[in-house]
């Protein structure tokens, strides 16, 4: 009878031990859930789109269309990255005078200062490209995004000897850029230089054919809606677009704000044509002539 009740007694104790156990437990993952709402700091994030039906704008914003003798396509697009970000306040805002966010590493190893690919964030369509604390971020009413892309990879349909062919492109659009060695699959294309706005690099998918080579200065498309008023450099991809609402920025944000790029790639891909038909074919000396983007819309989610 004794043992029966040091048993029970046991039993008892264990059971309580259990029950402090679980309740610490409890606590803690209380605690730390609290810990953590308490410490995780709200973010602007940035990330990319691609939007073949987006309107194709020239230069200065204006919608336009393919140029006599020209003929283009719509790329399918792998991956993308910039090197500068920047929110403007409104239209009156000179290039660097609003809230700049993000700029990406230079080098002077190809002797002139260029885009240091070796260090460029590459991501593809709606991967997070940029995660800022939003404590950085100046309070604002910003009414532009402006946006410096370096680096473009997507497929495109090429033609030869009457056979169609599916082959990657990798345009490089920033204003200076610094290659090592880069590569497309297995091709690689050797550089060890600066390359100016306009190096692109092309390689057939699942045929040994890769080339290489350099669209006419000047003629890579860089929208900018407020040209008149905030212009850009010359040679530079620094791409604006203007907010449906202002982005405001305040001091009491408590949560992620998302902020999403729609490039047009509306037939973004042109080139001089040598037989008209639509179809690009290198092997019969049709030029590139133009790998910029079309456009950009910038949205955000709150």
């Amino acid at each position: 009878m004794v043992f029966d009740c040091f048993n029970v007694k046991l039993q008892n104790m264990r059971f309580k031990l259990i029950i402090v156990l679980f309740a610490t437990i409890i606590v803690c993952f209380s605690c730390t859930d609290k810990d953590d709402v308490r410490t995780e700091e709200p973010q602007l994030i940035i990330n990319f789109k691609f939007d073949p039906a987006q309107v194709r704008l020239d230069n200065f914003g204006e919608p336009s269309s393919v140029a006599t003798g020209n003929a283009a396509q719509s790329p399918v697009f792998n991956s993308i990255s910039a090197h500068y970000f920047e929110l403007a306040p409104s239209a009156f805002t000179a290039l660097g005078d609003g809230a700049v966010l993000y700029k990406a590493s230079e080098t002077m190893n190809g002797g002139a200062k260029a885009i240091d690919f070796s260090q460029a964030k590459i991501v593809g369509e709606n991967e997070v490209f940029l995660s800022i604390p939003i404590s950085q971020v100046p309070q604002g009413n910003y009414e532009y995004v402006r946006v410096s892309l370096s680096y473009q990879n997507y497929n495109i349909a090429v033609r030869n000897n009457s056979v169609d062919y599916t082959g990657t492109l990798e345009s490089f659009v920033g204003y200076n850029t610094y290659l090592t060695t880069h590569y497309i699959g297995n091709n690689a294309f050797p550089v060890n230089g600066n390359r100016l706005q306009g190096y692109w690099a092309f390689a057939l998918n699942g045929v040994p054919y890769a080339t290489s080579g350099q669209a006419p200065e000047g003629s890579t498309t860089v929208p900018n809606p407020i040209a008149n008023t905030s212009p850009i450099p010359a040679g530079s991809c620094v791409v604006t677009g203007k907010f449906q609402t202002n982005l405001i920025i305040n001091s009491n944000e408590t949560k992620n704000i998302y902020v999403t790029l729609s490039l047009s790639n509306n037939n973004s891909f042109e080139w001089q044509e040598v037989t008209q038909d639509g179809k690009y074919e290198p092997s019969i000396g049709e030029n590139v002539v133009d790998m910029g983007l079309r456009g950009l819309i910038p949205s955000f989610l709150k």
